[in-house]
């Protein structure tokens, strides 16, 4: 098959679906072009080596790369991101449209909805048929993590949403509670196929070193947050969970990892209240994170308190699981199932001061052996049902049927 993956982020940036995805469907024997942006996320300022310009191609390990022009932002600015999405999306589809080579299948990557936007309009015009990869639930997630609240401009997305779901021939959703809610609105349920994400195994397990042993003290239980550090993790709980802990147990410490709109927020917050246990570090590269998974003690993931996020997976829940680590989960439903049935750890209340804390308190008073236990139970669960052999075969043979039926039509 000819593949066309569109998706505005790639990497070097982080994400669920990068390189890796795309050299398995060409190790598969299918031909593949990615369609992408210039890299810019998280920081929302281009990577050094590039340059944003009309067209860049480039190959690596056989996959063909295209980039094509962006308004590289991922600030605070709602209309900034609007434009940063909606660059994109004019972009690619006129690249699409007009230039690209004719695939037998698009495999269309969201976020943003911009991006499903314009795949299904290469579709409609190129006359090829899609699957439409849901990460985000829009318009939903927009006033979730207070991008957008303008109930017109919402409704107006929404049957921007509703259009893309019709013309889409599979629909791709990360978890349960996606599936149930897409055909509560009125999504042919036979449409849909659950694939859980995966993490990047190999960067993650055998990472780049770098030296961090003026940040991780052996003799400090050390609690790690690392990812995008945004108005929708609600990290304001971890903060002040960190205050009270300080308080009663010194030798609990603290490091956030990574970039986002709330980092300096995050920092101010810590300074002013004079917590001496929070370290934080800058984003890293994927091929640098696993060292510092490697030397937590217990990981955490939190989102706001939000219906929306009951039905999410955040993506570092499978990249925690990956390297085998204890797990306190601060997200409520589909992602908390996957924490309780893997037994790799606790799930707390999100934005529950008391219950973040309690958690942290618990862990830490544990020996190693029950350490151990845990960490096992995490790479044993990952490996049998969230590993990227499993999503690959899943994702394929979606391509697979999505082509064979357009051969017979």
């Amino acid at each position: 098959m000819k593949i066309l993956f569109l998706t505005q982020w790639f990497d070097p940036e982080p994400t669920p679906k990068g390189l890796a995805f795309a050299r398995a469907l060409v190790n598969a024997g299918h031909d593949v072009e990615v369609l992408t942006g210039f890299p810019n996320y998280p920081s929302g300022k281009v990577y050094p080596g590039y340059r944003v310009k009309w067209i860049q191609k480039e190959i690596i390990d056989g996959v063909k790369i295209t980039r094509v022009p962006l308004y590289p932002n991922h600030d605070n600015s709602a209309l900034k991101r609007i434009i940063n999405y909606l660059s994109f999306c004019f972009s690619s589809c006129f690249y699409g449209v007009f230039f690209m080579k004719k695939p037998d299948v698009i495999y269309i990557y969201h976020p943003p909805m911009t991006v499903g936007l314009s795949g299904a309009i290469i579709g409609l015009l190129r006359r090829v048929p899609f699957v439409y990869d849901v990460q985000d639930i829009w318009p939903d997630t927009l006033p979730a993590t207070g991008m957008l609240n303008n109930t017109k401009i919402l409704r107006v997305i929404g049957h921007m949403c509703q259009w893309i779901y019709k013309r889409a021939t599979k629909i791709v959703v990360i978890s349960p509670g996606f599936k149930k809610l897409l055909i509560e609105r009125g999504v042919t349920q036979n449409k849909i196929e659950i694939i859980y994400n995966w993490a990047d195994e190999d960067l993650l397990r055998n990472p780049v070193f770098i030296d961090l042993k003026n940040t991780f003290n052996e003799q400090k239980f050390n609690v790690v947050f690392a990812g995008n550090m945004g108005k929708a993790q609600a990290l304001d709980t971890l903060i002040n969970a960190a205050q009270h802990i300080e308080t009663c147990n010194s030798n609990i410490q603290f490091i956030l990892v990574g970039g986002g709109v709330e980092v300096e927020h995050l920092k101010k917050m810590t300074e002013n209240k004079k917590i001496n246990n929070v370290i934080f570090l800058p984003h890293m590269p994927m091929n640098q994170i696993g060292t510092v998974l490697a030397l937590a003690d217990v990981l955490i993931v939190h989102l706001k308190n939000d219906p929306l996020f009951e039905i999410t997976i955040p993506s570092k829940t499978q990249a925690y699981l990956s390297v085998g680590k204890p797990i306190i989960m601060g997200v409520k439903g589909d992602a908390a199932h996957l924490i309780k049935e893997s037994g790799a750890g606790y799930c707390v209340e999100p934005e529950n001061i008391i219950s973040l804390v309690e958690a942290i308190l618990n862990i830490a008073s544990k020996n190693s052996a029950e350490l151990l236990v845990m960490s096992k139970a995490a790479l044993t669960f990952y490996s049998q049902n969230l590993a990227f052999n499993i999503g690959i075969e899943k994702t394929l043979d979606t391509l697979k049927a999505v082509y064979l039926r357009k051969i017979k039509n």
